[in-house]
């Protein structure tokens, strides 16, 4: 039996995370949970999975909704300030990081620092924060269990390296609802069409993150700090099917690949059985019925982040925070329609040039860039695009 902390318990991961719970009541038991705002699934899910401790960090003091009668058992925090008590204090043997955003930063810090294992499904707290991260990871002991499908499926692919170094690891993305759109129709995207994802359903955030690719360029930092290659040595690769989720090149020239039917019960499960597998419930990938699988190379002309991101992690300090901090901000003004969908990029990019050599080498360093980062895309703004 093993114990988990879920932070950011109603979102796709979070729910998903406890599907699997469901599935193996022998195996799992639930500790703590936070969300952010909803109130009706969460208060649903503690009634089910009975955690002694429950948050909702998004709830300012006087808004806390009233609690259901029959949760008595389990004792209720609000504010952003519970996610310390759900990643530190609460005992568990694994925290699922599974909150969006630079938030994430801190829960992975707190749960390291109290001995947990962090099952990693923030891009966040290693793009902003993966030299803190990594380093306490290493001097805990507590390695860090990747979670989303691409860094998963490059972790299962170097189960079996036997010590041998990769020479490039690829990376697989379904290239999104504008993989065939010219740059100028890209430019001109309206919200409802960068939120029509061919194979995922996500969130709002990550949904345009895919569609500009930002995703993919969150998931080349993640991968420097997760299997110390640099940029140069991680390629994207477009694969409109999502059956290989990742691969792995040696200097052989053999290529590793983990295959699968899209569903991310598979590396949520992975990383809560870690090194066993357990059944998920999901379905099964039959390569006979595979009409075919096809590869392209990512464009970065069309979709610049791609090669944002290899010159934010070669510039150091905190470049890398700069582009989440104002691609966040950028997002959120798409989706709010202030700005057009080729607004993101030129936003991100003016940024990542208006702010250069900020240190990162503490928390508060990190969040400064960060601010400061918002800042900057709440100033440019206000001059129009």
């Amino acid at each position: 039996m093993k114990t988990i902390t879920i932070l950011g318990s109603t979102g796709s991961i979070g729910t998903q995370a406890l599907s699997l719970v469901r599935l193996h009541p022998d195996r799992y038991r639930v500790a703590a949970l936070t969300a952010h705002r909803n109130a009706d699934l969460f208060f649903e899910q503690v009634r089910e999975f009975r955690p002694a401790f429950a948050a909702l960090t998004g709830v300012r003091p006087g808004e806390e909704p009233p609690i259901p009668d029959g949760l008595s058992f389990c004792t209720f925090a609000f504010g952003p300030d519970a996610l310390h008590t759900a990643a530190a204090d609460v005992p568990a043997d694994m925290v699922l990081v599974s909150i969006v955003g630079i938030a994430g930063l801190a829960g992975v810090l707190d749960a390291l620092n109290a001995g947990r294992q962090v099952l990693l499904a923030n891009k966040e707290a290693l793009v902003t924060g993966g030299h803190l991260v990594t380093d306490l990871a290493a001097r805990v002991g507590k390695p860090l269990l990747p979670v989303d499908s691409e860094h998963s499926a490059i972790f299962q692919c170097l189960q079996g390296a036997a010590g041998n170094t990769p020479v490039s690891l690829l990376l697989t993305a379904s290239g999104g609802p504008f993989r065939t759109w010219p740059r100028e129709k890209i430019d001109r995207a309206t919200p409802a069409e960068a939120l029509r994802h061919p194979n995922w359903s996500m969130g709002a955030k990550i949904t345009v993150d895919s569609a500009s690719m930002f995703n993919k360029a969150l998931e080349i930092m993640e991968a420097r700090w997760l299997f110390g290659l640099p940029a140069e040595k991680i390629r994207v690769v477009v694969h409109p099917q999502s059956i290989v989720h990742s691969a792995v090149e040696f200097a052989d020239g053999a290529v590793v690949a983990q295959l699968g039917i899209p569903d991310m019960r598979v590396p949520i499960g992975y990383a809560m059985s870690y090194p066993e597998r357990l059944p998920t419930g999901g379905e099964r990938l039959d390569l006979i019925r595979m009409a075919s699988l096809t590869f392209e190379e990512g464009d970065p002309v069309r979709f610049p982040a791609l090669r944002l991101a290899g010159e934010c992690l070669r510039a150091g300090g905190a470049a890398c925070t700069v582009l989440n901090g104002a691609n966040e901000a950028a997002v959120a003004a798409f989706l709010q329609e202030k700005i057009p969908f080729g607004g993101i990029t030129r936003l991100v990019e003016e940024a990542v040039e208006a702010l250069p050599g900020l240190p990162a080498d503490s928390i508060d360093e990190i969040y400064e860039a960060d601010r400061r980062a918002r800042q900057f895309v709440a100033e440019r703004m206000k001059g129009g695009l």
